[in-house]
């Protein structure tokens, strides 16, 4: 064991011996270090260290290659450590222990290899050549036991077999006999048959009453028997202690509601009574009393509303902007297509016109261009569809729409929400008509309520057989490939039921008084506007009319745009051209003058789907009659609308034609205005459902906001997105508020009250792009957005109070900031003009200066030139002096 010098209590008495002259070659007692022993675990001579890399490079003690799991040790020289101490100082690893190592009485000392951390560090040391002694016998006496062991003979065992004895009895066959189950009962055997011709017939199983039909089985039903009553012994009986009740009641008295009327007569003063009175002085002074009253409290009511509620106006204003406790979205619901094995993303999203917490998703297969060509043969046997789905049950859609290929965009109709037109990837638009299943989905309304959470009628609940399969509704009409689209349609809106255009783009009053004509938009760099109304043939062939008639129409698809099917054209087809060039923009979004009031198309859907009810027929149906009517042109109605590119330009233009002087020919309009604002494709370009003339864009990394008439520029231009912006949408109730998507699955939330540089706050949805916004109202006190991402899961989420409810005279607060903004940019503008008009006249006073310095005569040049010469000369002379080329004479001193 290690000697008691050399315990903790030795540095001590080093420090006190230590005189003046060692400071120079021994640190100082603040940098000396006590020595971890290990004297609590019974091991003081041990004590733990660290030894780093460098060190053990320095001592050959490396950890796999010096040390190894049959010699974890190795003897270190005292003299190696002492001068590792003196040449490293209080860096060496040893300076714990450098006691210890100055104070062994041997030559060596033992470095052990703590590979289990035993002693809390990776090396320990061995101060004493006690416990060196045992640590090294200790290693060597296993192999002498094992050497022992081999000389020691080892017993040999020998096999001795077992004698069989005579079986003595001792009672235990009578417990197995009474203990072994005898069989008591006969057996009873039935015989099943069946008739030859019966055999390999298909076998159907179905529930069937025992009593209706013969011959099926026989039902044993359980009746009491008396002779195998077992008497019950004991039984389990428990008690409570049930408190004393008194029933008492009171009742007033009761008077039962009952009918009175009574009728009355106006009180009026006789003639005589009229004279005393006008002739009183009483009644003149008090008129003259209060008149001076009177109209002062008439000014009053008509300055202020006396009866306005001052408490509530300021409990909304310090909920809207001083309650920051709930701003943001709530998860309220979230859809995914689990049956569907494929991986697809949501392209478009679109709430129900008229059914609450109904919502319609278009999905679309995850694939590149190139390997949607590789994979094009499995594409065709995957159905492309439309989902609805509901509140009520997440897991399983309501309906699904099956179309040709993968939808991009999709919207309901105005007019009638039956009618659903979408655009495919192919360039094709698809029509459905759902109006056989709406009796389906209407019934779904009946359970929305008042309450927070909105508790809808699932579907298997309201007609259990018909949900055992999916409901899958094929589209009605097909547009012809063709003539229309060569690329995927990217937009698609209905037009307002208030006008129809033609085929030059004039504009008349809309003689069907519905929604009849689309306009869309395709990467093929055309707009096209499409009728669903059948179209009147100039020579209309006999033959074709033998064909119409021996089309037979499947019993599940509606004939309401039979005509239009693999038939249907496009009306009239626009193409943006680049200028002189023979390039044309790419239209990705489209934003018409009467799109604001599609928001506010709701009650007109409900009134119209109220009339359809009653009996009357549905318009739809009968799409020729309005064609009779003759055609009225709307004056004074604006044709221009905005467009976004996919170079993220924003283009403002006119749908009307004109004709080629040169070919004749109807061709687009050039470009009003042509904006480079946005980095990337424009994704997202939609007007205010507050006001018609500021229009929201969004492309690439930033974010736009336009008034129509203000060809300067933007009002609101953001500056460069850490991520990429994906999609975007206003908020429907607040006019200052717009939500905007990014790449990486976080939300933006602008409130242009708030902040006009940033958004007010970023939420994180989900963790992968979002691809559409979509928010909708549900009543005056709840909105939901619905935010759907690249991996298919379409997320519900519910809006907070401070974003769905407009604080108090908002609408005019945001008009006179866009306003505000209007004129900040014609003072830039003229600004603008300003400098470059002072710009021009300096330019102009430049140029003066010049003709003047070249006006000058003859003689004067001449001078200048001489008198430059001469300085020439004498600076070369100089030159030459002071290098000593050449000697100045008197001469030239004087």
């Amino acid at each position: 064991m290690a000697p008691k010098p050399q315990k903790p209590k030795s540095p001590k008495g080093g420090r006190k011996k230590g005189g003046p002259g060692k400071k120079k070659q021994v640190p100082s007692d603040n940098e000396e270090q006590v020595p971890i022993s290990m004297e609590s675990m019974g091991h003081p001579e041990i004590f733990p260290l660290v030894l780093t890399t460098k060190t053990q490079e320095i001592f050959n003690c490396r950890v796999n290659e010096d040390f190894t799991g049959e010699q974890p040790y190795k003897l270190l020289k005292k003299e190696d450590i002492i001068e590792d101490l003196h040449n490293r100082a209080a860096i060496s690893d040893f300076h714990p222990v450098k006691k210890i190592v100055q104070e062994y009485p041997g030559s060596e000392l033992l470095l052990v290899y703590d590979k289990d951390f035993k002693y809390g560090l990776n090396f320990y040391l061995i101060g004493t050549e006690e416990g060196k002694e045992s640590y090294l016998n200790a290693s060597e006496v296993p192999e002498e036991l094992e050497e022992h062991k081999e000389h020691v003979i080892e017993d040999i065992y020998v096999y001795k077999p077992p004698v069989s004895k005579p079986w003595v009895s001792l009672g235990s066959e009578k417990e197995i006999e009474e203990q072994s189950v005898k069989e008591s009962t006969k057996q009873i055997t039935y015989m099943i048959s069946r008739k030859r011709s019966a055999f390999g017939a298909p076998i159907k199983f179905r529930d069937h009453n025992a009593s209706s039909i013969k011959d099926a089985y026989i039902e044993c039903t359980a009746y009491p028997d008396k002779n195998f009553t077992v008497k019950q012994l004991e039984k389990d009986v428990g008690m409570q202690v049930v408190p004393k009740v008194n029933d008492i009641s009171t009742q007033t008295k009761w008077t039962y509601p009952k009918n009175a009327s009574t009728q009355y007569y106006p009180r009026e003063f006789s003639e005589e009574e009229k004279e005393t009175l006008g002739q009183s002085k009483s009644l003149t002074d008090f008129l003259n009393n209060v008149s001076v009253s009177v109209e002062i409290a008439l000014q009053q009511n008509e300055i202020m509303n006396a009866f306005i509620d001052d408490w509530k106006c300021l409990a909304e204003e310090e909920g809207t902007f001083g309650d920051k406790t709930d701003t943001h979205l709530k998860e309220y619901q979230s859809f995914t297509d689990l049956h569907n094995l494929t991986e697809k993303t949501i392209t478009c999203v679109s709430w129900h016109p008229t059914i609450n917490g109904l919502i319609a998703v278009s999905v679309a297969v995850r694939l590149t261009f190139e390997d949607r060509v590789h994979s094009s043969g499995k594409l065709l046997l995957q159905p492309s569809l439309i989902l609805f789905w509901s509140f009520s049950d997440p897991i399983h859609p309501q309906l699904m729409l099956e179309s040709p290929d993968d939808i991009f965009c999709f919207e309901f109709c105005p007019s009638d929400p039956n009618i659903i037109a979408g655009g495919c990837i192919n360039g094709q638009i698809v029509l459905w008509d759902i109006t056989a299943h709406a009796d389906r989905i209407e019934n779904i309304k009946t359970g929305v309520s008042r309450s927070k959470k909105a508790t809808l009628k699932p579907m298997f609940l309201l007609e259990p057989e018909s949900n055992k399969e999916a409901m899958y509704i094929r589209h009605c009409a097909v547009s012809s490939i063709e003539n229309g689209h060569k690329k995927v349609i990217t937009d698609i809106h209905w037009l307002s039921d208030t006008f129809e255009i033609n085929r030059m783009g004039s504009v008349f009053e809309n003689r069907s008084e519905i929604c009849c004509q689309l306009v869309t938009c395709s990467a093929d760099c055309t707009i096209c506007f499409w009728d669903i109304r059948p179209q009147k043939t100039l020579t209309p062939q006999p033959t074709e009319k033998k064909r119409e008639e021996s089309i037979e129409i499947p019993y599940d698809i509606p004939s309401t745009f039979l005509h239009l099917d693999l038939s249907w054209k496009p009306l009239t087809k626009l193409r943006l051209s680049k200028g002189e060039t023979s390039l044309e923009h790419c239209a990705t979004k489209i934003s018409l003058s009467e799109e604001h009031l599609l928001y506010k198309s709701q009650e007109k859907v409900l009134v119209q789907g109220k009339a359809t009810k009653v009996g009357e027929i549905n318009p739809y149906q009968n799409l020729e009659a309005g064609l009779a009517n003759p055609l009225k042109p709307i004056e004074d109605f604006s044709t221009k609308f905005f467009t976004g590119t996919e170079e993220g330009e924003v283009i403002y233009t006119d749908w009307k034609m004109e004709r080629d002087p040169d070919t004749g020919r109807l061709m687009a309009k050039k470009p009003v205005n042509l904006y480079t604002v946005h980095d990337g494709a424009v994704h997202t370009i939609q007007r205010s459902p507050f006001y018609k003339d500021i229009i929201l864009t969004i492309g690439g990394w930033n974010v736009a906001i336009w008034k129509e008439g203000v060809v300067i520029g933007p009002l609101l231009q953001s500056c460069c997105a850490p991520k990429r912006y994906t999609s975007g949408h206003w908020s429907l109730t607040r006019p200052g508020v717009f939500y905007v998507g990014r790449e990486d699955g976080y939300i933006d939330i602008w409130d242009l009250l708030e902040k006009t540089h940033e958004p007010a706050q970023s939420q994180n949805i989900c963790i992968t792009m979002i691809t559409y916004i979509k928010p909708w109202t549900l009543s005056a006190r709840q909105q939901f957005i619905a935010i759907a991402d690249y991996y298919g899961t379409l997320h519900i989420l519910e809006i907070p109070w401070t974003l769905s409810h407009p604080s108090t005279n908002e609408v005019t607060s945001v008009n006179y900031y866009f306003e505000r903004e209007v004129k900040h940019l014609e003072y830039v503008e003229q600004r603008k003009k300003i400098r470059e008009q002072e710009k021009q006249e300096m330019d102009l006073e430049t140029e003066k200066k010049k003709t003047k310095t070249y006006q000058k005569s003859k003689e004067q040049l001449e001078a200048e030139l001489k008198m430059d010469y001469d300085n020439y000369l004498e600076l070369e002379k100089t030159i030459l002096v002071s290098l000593g080329l050449i000697k100045v004479s008197e001469k030239d001193i004087l």
